[in-house]
């Protein structure tokens, strides 16, 4: 297999998109095993998968034959992943910081236990919504603006924000009064 990934490797660096796809067809349920095992979830690794090819597919001039393609093409999806790792620690870490944060704001504002509980869920049933309508929310009750400040803003009509509004206000209530987030 290695030699006829070297012919197609060839035809790729030449232009051929054919060539590269059928090296994508060889080489995909070994990438794909590699992106599920370094992140454990079924999505996570078909996007790494995708994102490891397109990075192979872009850098493939600089393949220069001193290993095998599939030793090159699994050392871009190991960095692809390690990349998703970083990515995922600072997500996280900047996630539980706000939480952090927002916790020592309710606690200076004098809130009790409950009342930060209850500012914690909405603040989690809002980062759930779509982010239009999130958007509209934040804008008309959180900042005040009124439907047409909003419109300008979102760069949509004022009857768009005034449909985003009750259909997010819609989903908050049923979210917050069953007490199960989508």
């Amino acid at each position: 297999m290695a030699d006829a990934d070297e012919v197609l490797v060839g035809q790729s660096q030449a232009g051929d998109p054919e060539a590269f796809e059928e090296l994508v067809r060889r080489h995909q349920h070994m990438i794909h095993s590699l992106t599920f095992r370094m992140t454990g979830s079924p999505a996570d690794a078909e996007d790494l998968a995708q994102e490891s090819f397109i990075r192979a597919y872009g850098q493939i001039g600089s393949y220069r034959g001193e290993a095998k393609f599939s030793t090159w093409l699994y050392r871009i999806t190991v960095n692809v992943c390690l990349n998703w790792r970083q990515r995922e620690a600072r997500r996280i870490r900047f996630q539980t910081s706000r939480e952090d944060t927002m916790a020592e704001l309710w606690a200076a504002a004098g809130m009790s236990p409950a009342e930060n509980e209850q500012c914690r869920r909405v603040q989690e049933a809002l980062l759930k919504l779509p982010t239009k309508q999130r958007a509209a929310i934040v804008l008309t009750v959180y900042d005040g603006f009124n439907h047409a400040e909003a419109a300008k803003v979102l760069g949509c009509s004022e009857t768009t924000v005034s449909w985003r509004v009750f259909s997010a206000r819609r989903k908050l209530k049923r979210w917050l009064t069953a007490g199960q987030m989508p």
